[in-house]
């Protein structure tokens, strides 16, 4: 069955699917990304270390990345709908809570509670594009939609920062609540369901632990989840820590960091233009492998300058806006590699997928907090470290095992 002859059995149009998964893409990186010019402004508020700021973002990664092994077998069991729908109205909530926190523990409790909505959604979207489409179609999809994405967090830590110098970090969840509660009535009114292969068992404990070994076990999966993993913990050690080694080590003002930031979300937005046509002409595997390729370049020259002693914020900044590029190269193919071989099992496929690169992503952000020491060291060698693992897999498992054309 073609994409287009699935989508009119679904009800929906190819423009629908688009706008829904990218809005509902941009959850995500708009909890992060929204907020991280206050971080250094939360910590003086609340009297407390940078190690327990950082919870906020490490404990939002690490319970995104638990709740896709519930999210993915709900959605396989009931559908993408109620998942899509309830996940937003959660978030929205939980926007709320943070808005209103009295202490720094009920923030981390309301950023637990923002995580499971916003998991919820990009499990549902990833799983109603692998309903729809095609594994190069969907890569093409998810491209597009991460293009239009790219645009929230672009924009994101420059509102983020003006609004905070305005009107104080609370300003940040206020407009997450807003946007959110948008994107839940939009999905309500106008998503079908998509899963025309519901499972019923699939909540049984049973069954579930069968369907992760199954999925665990392709070669596929585990080469397509690693890259998607390792490009990720790279971009998370940024977000975790650049507003502390930017803002407190290299001086640069709230407004600022938020367009240096925005400098890194161009790169991805490039980068995912490129994708779009790149994996078109060349298919997933050569796709990941060059933007891997990319990515160990930019790692590697910002460690290099860091080592030399340039330690000023283009040293950082640039690197990371091709290390951007990479990442947008690499992301939309790894996505759609991964869960490409289980059209049965999508929603467990892609949550074990997003457990791993959360997972992963989560051990970086705590030591980036844990390890900062008033210099660029911890962030830059860091980020070479992950852009060099990102290199390692494209060329070793992308590229023997990352041919799923046969899974259409």
């Amino acid at each position: 069955m073609t994409s287009s002859v699935r989508l009119h059995v679904a009800g929906l149009t190819a423009t629908t699917v688009l706008w829904l998964t990218a809005g509902l893409s941009m959850l995500q990186p708009l909890a992060t990304d929204l907020y991280l010019p206050t971080l250094p402004g939360i910590a003086a508020y609340f009297e407390t270390t940078v190690a327990t700021v950082q919870w906020t973002l490490s404990i939002f990664v690490a319970a995104f990345g638990a709740w896709q092994l519930v999210a993915g077998p709900v959605s396989d069991r009931y559908g993408r709908y109620p998942v899509v729908v309830g996940g937003a109205f959660v978030y929205c909530g939980a926007s709320v809570l943070a808005l209103a926190a009295p202490t720094i523990g009920v923030l981390i409790a309301a950023r637990v509670l923002q995580a499971v909505g916003a998991c919820s959604c990009l499990v549902g979207a990833r799983g109603f594009v692998r309903d729809l489409y095609a594994p190069t179609e969907g890569a093409r999809m998810l491209a597009a939609a991460a293009t239009i994405m790219s645009f929230a967090p672009l924009i994101g830590p420059v509102l983020g920062a003006y609004v905070y110098v305005a009107f104080g970090w609370r300003s940040a969840f206020a407009l997450l609540a807003g946007f959110s509660l948008l994107l839940a009535t939009a999905a309500a009114l106008r998503l079908k369901e998509t899963n025309q292969h519901r499972n019923p068992h699939a909540l049984r404990l049973a069954p579930m632990l069968r369907a992760y070994a199954e999925v665990a076990r392709s070669p596929a999966f585990r080469a397509y989840t690693l890259s998607a993993a390792a490009t990720y913990a790279g971009l998370f050690a940024f977000i975790s820590g650049s507003s502390f080694v930017l803002i407190r080590v290299l001086g640069v003002s709230t407004t600022a960091y938020g367009f240096s930031f925005s400098t890194m979300v161009a790169g991805y937005l490039v980068g995912t233009l490129v994708c779009r046509r790149f994996v078109v002409q060349h298919g997933l595997q050569r796709t990941v492998y060059a933007g891997a390729s990319l990515q160990a370049a930019a790692g590697v020259t910002m460690a290099l300058l860091a080592i030399a002693g340039v330690h000023v914020p283009a040293a950082i900044v640039v690197p990371m806006f091709f290390y951007g590029i990479a990442h947008g190269m690499i992301q939309p193919p790894a996505q759609s590699g991964a869960v490409a071989p289980f059209p049965k099992t999508a929603g467990a496929a892609a949550a074990l997928m997003g457990f791993t690169m959360m997972l992963i992503a989560s051990l970086v952000g705590f030591w980036i907090g844990a390890s900062y020491n008033g210099t660029v060291y911890p962030l830059t060698l860091t980020i070479c470290a992950t852009s060099l693992a990102s290199m390692l897999i494209a060329a070793t498992l992308v590229r023997r095992h990352g041919d799923v054309a046969q899974h259409g």
